[in-house]
């Protein structure tokens, strides 16, 4: 991680880069992420819930692809939170939305993790969801919250 020195609370742009499989590392670019914002002073509600939707799908990409990227970018109006992975997609999207619904093995479970509630929460926090994903190429997640 590099020190974060955040001069401007209006133009920020960082890329992040999360490991697949790597559990060891899981939650770090989140907690980065909600490090910065309380760096920028901005509003409590904004930093949980931008915190929560980069959590849960930073958990996503740990769980499921063989690596992804995470780009947070904050302007004067939004706080705009994409995930881009490269895993197995999700074949019915209507089905992975569903609270509880989740394709974790064991191994994940055991861990804590494939509830099923990742995306469902992150639809429920962010202001702006947009879910698009291929078999076999990945999946692309963009989470708005808004700031005004």
């Amino acid at each position: 991680m590099h020190p974060v020195d955040i001069t401007e609370k209006n133009n920020y742009q960082r890329s992040f880069y999360v490991e697949g499989g790597n559990f060891t590392y899981a939650g770090i670019v989140s907690t980065s992420i909600k490090s910065i914002l309380k760096k920028m002073d901005l509003p409590v509600d904004l930093v949980r819930k931008s915190a929560i939707v980069s959590y849960e799908s930073e958990i996503n990409i740990v769980s499921y692809a063989k690596k992804g990227v995470i780009k947070l970018t904050i302007d004067s109006r939004t706080i705009q939170i994409e995930a881009i992975d490269e895993g197995p997609g999700i074949p019915d999207i209507e089905l992975a939305m569903q609270a509880g619904y989740s394709t974790a093995d064991q191994r994940i479970r055991e861990m804590g993790f494939g509830a099923g509630m990742g995306l469902s929460n992150i639809k429920r926090y962010a202001d702006v969801f947009d879910l698009t994903s291929e078999v076999g190429k990945g999946t692309y997640l963009k989470m708005i919250i808004n700031r005004i």
